[in-house]
């Protein structure tokens, strides 16, 4: 009777160690994640038209859906100015495009297909992204040089308009880094993003000759380059990941 005993407080004890062993290994390997997060930034915009580019400025601000910690889906919405030309130079066209530009874009990152856990490397590199999307753009002329005086004296104007819509579509590279909170989840997220947007139209540097000038037909779409630095707020209901993102 007292074998029995023994032998049967023994195998109890191996069975609760051997739960413990379990709950820890799947506890290390789960964590928990916010749903949601908004964020904004700024940076600089660059565009590729039918005049040479200038420098200008522009912020965004995201709202998306954490589908896991490293697959995203969300709105996005820019705003500020795309600038390029020079009235002193041939063809004499100079513009300032006040614009404001709404996307949805979804982003795929690194972490979702590496076991960055047991690498520096791949944890470093974790929030590495690519992502697409689609999108419309409101140009909106601030300023622009509409005539130009030609060889013979005449006076040329310049076809095109001061306000217009075009569908784009933005591709997305960039990484984010991210950030515990007191209680160790992932609350912060700081976002390095550089983001191409190839528009279908004439309209981002307010001048369509494509009736008038041959070369224009054909082209390539005209395109304006976004490059920004950004913080993300994390919130809303949880979600569980196999992956431990601490």
């Amino acid at each position: 009777m007292y074998n029995r005993h023994l032998i049967y407080n023994n195998l109890k004890k191996r069975y609760l160690a051997l739960l413990l062993i379990l709950f820890t290994v799947t506890a290390f390997g789960q964590s928990n994640f916010y749903r949601l997060s908004l964020g904004g930034g700024a940076g600089g915009t660059y565009s590729f038209t039918d005049v040479k580019s200038k420098p200008a400025y522009a912020g965004v601000i995201n709202l998306d859906y954490h589908f896991t910690p490293f697959i995203t889906a969300g709105l996005e919405f820019q705003t500020g100015l795309i600038k390029g030309g020079d009235r002193e130079v041939s063809p004499n066209k100079e513009f300032t495009n006040g614009f404001m530009a709404y996307s949805l874009n979804a982003k795929f990152r690194a972490g979702e297909f590496t076991d960055f856990y047991y690498s520096n490397f791949l944890n470093y590199t974790k929030g590495f992204y690519i992502g697409t999307g689609l999108g419309v753009i409101q140009n909106n002329m601030n300023s622009i040089v509409r005539t130009k005086i030609e060889k013979n004296g005449s006076l040329y104007t310049f076809p095109g308009y001061d306000k217009s819509n075009n569908f784009l579509i933005p591709v997305n590279l960039g990484i984010d880094f991210y950030f515990p909170d007191g209680w160790g989840d992932i609350r912060y997220i700081v976002n390095i993003n550089y983001q191409a947007n190839l528009t279908f139209g004439e309209g981002l540097d307010g001048y369509d000759d494509t009736l008038t000038i041959r070369k224009n037909i054909g082209s390539p779409p005209d395109i304006y380059n976004f490059f920004s630095f950004g913080v993300k707020y994390t919130f809303g209901p949880k979600g569980l990941t196999g992956k431990s993102i601490r």
